[in-house]
């Protein structure tokens, strides 16, 4: 402390040598370089205060290592991160989910049906919810109802780790 102390010391003998300097030399500039010099002060009184701050409180190590990635540092592609932003919202809202998620496990479950099993899910709903099981057919049928609460709480995270394992199994 005591070190810092003599460091902001030393800073503010240029800042007080003027200040005498204008008293003497330019009395009538007296009221702008007391403004100036309380303004030299101020900020040398701030790094104090973040110094005392940074030793009171030292830098805590990260809880991932910034090691790189074996990959080259590639970022995960753009449709990947915008499906993790709806999931995280249709986690976290009923309305989110409707809107924007439903519609892509809607798609989801349309495609893996076309491919894997062959059933046209509008044309065929019986087979398609024999297929994907009620809860998930709830979930993603054309006409599921919108909430009643928009503003409620989403899927549960547990339920729809249930879904994303029944399209799995198709």
């Amino acid at each position: 402390m005591s070190r810092d102390l003599i460091g902001a010391l030393r800073l503010l003998v240029a800042p007080t040598v003027a200040l005498v300097g204008v008293v003497l030399f330019a009395p009538g500039r007296v009221g702008l370089g007391v403004r100036i010099y309380a303004l030299v002060l101020s900020a040398v009184a701030l790094g104090l205060a973040l110094s005392a701050l940074r030793r009171a409180y030292p830098l805590t190590r990260p809880l991932r290592s910034p090691t790189r990635r074996a990959d080259g540092g590639r970022r995960p592609p753009p449709t990947l991160a915008r499906l993790e932003h709806e999931t995280a919202l249709g986690v976290a809202s009923a309305f989110d989910f409707h809107h924007r998620l439903r519609p892509r496990l809607h798609q989801l479950a349309l495609g893996l049906l076309a491919t894997r099993r062959r059933v046209l899910a509008d044309a065929h709903p019986a087979s398609a919810r024999r297929i994907l099981g009620d809860e998930t057919w709830h979930l993603v049928r054309r006409d599921a109802p919108p909430p009643e609460d928009r503003l409620g709480r989403g899927l549960p995270i547990a339920e729809l780790r249930r879904v994303v394992e029944s399209l799995e199994r198709i």
